[in-house]
């Protein structure tokens, strides 16, 4: 089958589209939250996601209905890791620990209780893209531009908290307030990538895109092109492959990912002709 005759139809349109959508916010987030070393709670917020989604099956919602339940479910669990490691005295890494085990025990027992929809629940643990909908492809544009104007609003800060965070506080930037604005900015993220590769590989997607780029990229602005640009690479072959060769969609883009990731780490690796 031909590529052009591929594209024609319409849930392949939809699917491209959303996914260039989600792996651009993937990457350039994913960039912030490696370099923060927050990578982890990217994890944890995909467990609680299918917590969310295991409570908006056993409400009986489907399609972008179910957007409407998992988006405050996991904002508030994220913002409910930053409480916990702040209040608690805990490690952020513990506090991410505890909240997506409650997500997945919760899921487990709303799946065990709710019989009838384990197929369902299925796509979501792995991915669907290509069953997205017109109005989950609509409210992925809207949060597509709501996150990338957050970011381009506190660019600068985030950039100065990533290199140095003491720097930055003596500088009048907030590191409570934005390590909160990363926290809902990657549940918003993580949300909508459950269609692209399931709730159990969102992490992947925002690590190794960033992690590729910087083992070659040189300077902030060029990881973060280079990252949407492995992201892109990854999405849409993964998306393309997974429809020619009747294979998983996030499977699919996660090992794409990985792959080049190895390719940059080789290249990195390679002596130097300075």
């Amino acid at each position: 089958m031909q590529l052009f005759e591929m594209l024609s139809y319409g849930f392949m349109q939809r699917a491209v589209l959303a996914g260039v959508l989600i792996g651009v916010l993937c990457a350039v987030l994913g960039v912030f939250l490696v370099l923060r070393r927050l990578s982890l709670i990217g994890d944890g917020l995909a467990h609680i996601t299918f917590g969310s989604v295991a409570l908006a099956l056993f409400a009986g919602l489907q399609g972008a209905a179910m957007l409407l339940v998992s988006l405050p479910v996991v904002v508030l669990a994220s913002l409910g890791i930053l409480r916990l490691a702040h209040k608690a005295r805990l490690g952020g890494d513990v506090a991410i620990g505890i909240v997506s085990s409650l997500g997945v025990a919760s899921g487990v027992m709303l799946a065990v209780l709710g019989r009838g929809y384990g197929v369902d629940l299925f796509s979501y643990l792995f991915g669907s893209i290509l069953a997205i909908s017109q109005a989950e492809l609509l409210m992925a544009i809207g949060l597509f531009v709501a996150v990338l104007t957050l970011l381009w609003l506190y660019y600068h800060d985030l950039v100065a908290l990533c290199f140095n965070e003491e720097l930055a506080a003596v500088s009048g930037v907030s590191s409570r307030f934005l390590n909160v604005l990363l926290a809902v900015l990657t549940a918003l993220t993580v949300v909508l990538a459950m269609k692209l590769v399931g709730v159990m590989l969102i992490s992947a997607l925002l690590i190794l895109p960033a992690s590729t780029a910087l083992q070659v990229a040189r300077g902030f602005r060029m990881t973060v092109l280079l990252a949407v640009l492995v992201s892109l690479v990854a999405v849409v072959g993964g998306i393309l492959l997974s429809f020619l060769l009747n294979l998983p969609s996030g499977a699919t883009i996660i090992l794409l990912s990985f792959g080049l990731f190895c390719l940059a780490f080789l290249y990195r690796r390679l002596p130097s002709k300075d």
